[in-house]
């Protein structure tokens, strides 16, 4: 395995100046862009500009002296060259730190979605087909015409997804009685066995997650569709005052109303060419032309923020109407592209990975502090962008849907050794609620974005026939560290280094819950209870409600 490769994620631009092929075959195996070229003339051009912006700056301090040499000696012109030419310097020197910000400003966008580099005995293959099986714990049981979960919970009235759609929509469910008993006995039992016997520290974090903390654990900006916004108050005032002013502009249109049409116009602040473009719409609509989708696609684009517009329009909402606006003036300021600078913006969390580990997120640690292992009961909300058609039926992939998260952080040359720990811990749990499971090595085109290694544990499902993933344990080593600046450092040196860090499912509660149902299940219908759930649950068996 080449260790140089594994610390470079996230990715060291100077690294990857020095070992561009090592790069671009990294890249190669992930099906990503081989990139390397462009990445290095782009940082080479920012190289650049900062050495001109420090040549122009020596430039004018060396200017700056002739400026009260001159004076000294009583010529005037001479000294009023030199500040002339000092006052072009500093413009210079202004539009070069600019061109600079910019360049950086691209070169950590351009960064951004570039995948992890994943470690060399990462097996190739395209998909979960070509993955590799590395052990198996338990025989898998042989239940006579065996039945899914959605039946067995259904039919003990206790699991009712069409409650759920009622309330929220396809893709939740609601359990009831004994199964939401044992969700929270699930998980209480998963706690209790990190905590009191692995060593991990219970933590309770938000689920409300700002961008800069999905940015950190490389959700954002790559998937964005996969994760559910949460904007606040004011973001949503924003959108709904935009939409009341171009709802307002588009029936002024169509109506033909000269004067409502007039005082969004004149009392919005868009540009000259916008109103010269919705001047036309009007007068084309007024002359007897029909109103285009393509016209209302046009006004979408235009940013109707003024304060005037809404008093002068809606005079019975004005007060309403000017917080409304300046939520828009406020929201409309902010550059979307800025994933870090979006205030009063938030999302559900995906899973509790993002808060434990943005926990040492622009820290230093001390090497004695290490390794830091953190569990988490939370809700994990998913909006499952990339799996529209699969597993639509039951509680294998919900929007919502709870999970005990481990994550790990640790020095570099431990991260290997904690990644075996950590995924030992997770099939400790189905063993001892003795679920047949097996662990696989993900190959090259199934492992996530920010791994370098990814182990999957899957249970049996017997109502299924098949073994479906229960557990994903990855070491993104230094990947994750870079985005969010978490170091570490060691006793005796002043250079920190960045930690590595690493998370896990031990397990997902929903769908331990299905493999417990499944295996536990009998003839009758009822659910026999798993040894070590009983004290949690008070009973042997769950029967029909």
């Amino acid at each position: 395995m080449v260790r140089a490769i594994k610390e470079s994620p996230m990715h060291d631009i100077r690294w990857i100046k020095e070992n561009q092929a090592a790069f671009d075959r990294a890249m190669e195996r992930r099906g990503a862009e081989m990139r390397s070229a462009s990445l290095v003339a782009l940082d080479e051009e920012r190289a650049a500009t900062v050495k001109a912006m420090n040549d122009a700056q020596a430039e004018q301090k060396q200017v700056s002296k002739k400026i009260g040499m001159a004076k000294g000696k009583g010529d005037e012109a001479a000294a009023q060259a030199a500040l002339e030419e000092v006052g072009a310097l500093k413009a210079r020197v202004k539009e070069l730190e600019e061109r600079e910000r910019e360049l950086a400003a691209q070169l950590r966008e351009e960064l951004l979605p570039i995948p992890n580099i994943m470690d060399d005995d990462v097996p190739e293959g395209a998909d979960e087909a070509d993955n590799k099986e590395l052990k198996s714990w338990g025989t898998p049981r042989e239940i006579e015409a065996a039945r899914d979960h959605v039946d067995l919970g259904e039919s003990l009235r206790m699991m009712d997804f069409e409650a759920a759609a009622k309330i929220s929509g396809s893709r939740f469910v609601v359990l009831k009685k004994d199964l939401a008993k044992l969700e929270r006995a699930l998980a209480t039992f998963m706690l209790n066995l990190h905590t009191e016997e692995f060593g991990y520290e219970e933590v309770l974090p938000p689920v409300l997650t700002n961008p800069e903390s999905l940015v950190g654990t490389g959700q954002l900006p790559k998937f964005g569709e996969d994760l559910f916004e949460a904007s606040d108050w004011l973001l949503r005032s924003a959108h709904v005052a935009e939409q009341t002013v171009l709802k307002a502009l588009t029936a002024a249109i169509k109506q033909k109303d000269l004067l409502t049409f007039q005082a969004i116009v004149d009392n919005s602040n868009i540009t000259e060419d916008d109103t010269k473009v919705v001047d036309e719409i009007y007068e084309r609509v007024t002359q007897g032309g029909k109103f285009t989708e393509e016209d209302a696609g046009k006004l979408l684009e235009y940013e109707f923020d003024s304060e005037k517009a809404f008093a002068n329009i809606f005079m019975s909402e004005v007060q309403f109407a000017k917080s409304r606006a300046k939520a828009v003036s406020k929201y409309r300021e902010i550059a979307p592209e800025k994933w870090t600078e979006r205030t009063n913006h938030f999302y559900l969390t995906p899973t509790a990975e993002v808060t434990l580990t943005n926990l040492v997120r622009e820290s230093i640690l001390s090497e004695e502090e290490l390794p830091k292992r953190m569990t988490a009961w939370t809700q994990c909300f998913r909006a499952e962008a990339g799996s529209a058609g699969r597993d639509t039926r039951g509680m294998i992939r919900m929007h919502q849907f709870s999970k005990v998260e481990l994550v790990s952080i640790t020095t570099p040359e431990k991260s290997d050794e904690e990644h075996e720990r950590m995924t030992g811990c997770a099939e400790e749990v189905l063993k001892r609620l003795d679920l047949p499971y097996r662990t696989m090595l993900l190959c090259t085109g199934d492992t996530g974005f920010g791994a370098a290694r990814t182990y999957d544990i899957e249970v049996h499902l017997p109502g299924q026939g098949q073994y479906r993933e229960i557990s994903s344990c990855s070491n993104t080593r230094a990947f994750q560290a870079r985005r969010m600046n978490a170091r570490f450092r060691r006793e005796g040196e002043k250079k920190p280094q960045f930690v590595h860090t690493l998370n896990g499912s031990g397990l997902a509660v929903g769908r331990t819950m299905v493999a417990v149902l499944e295996n536990y299940q009998q003839p009758d219908g009822s659910i026999a209870v798993p040894d070590v759930l009983k004290p949690l649950m008070g009973k042997d068996v769950i029967e029909r409600g």
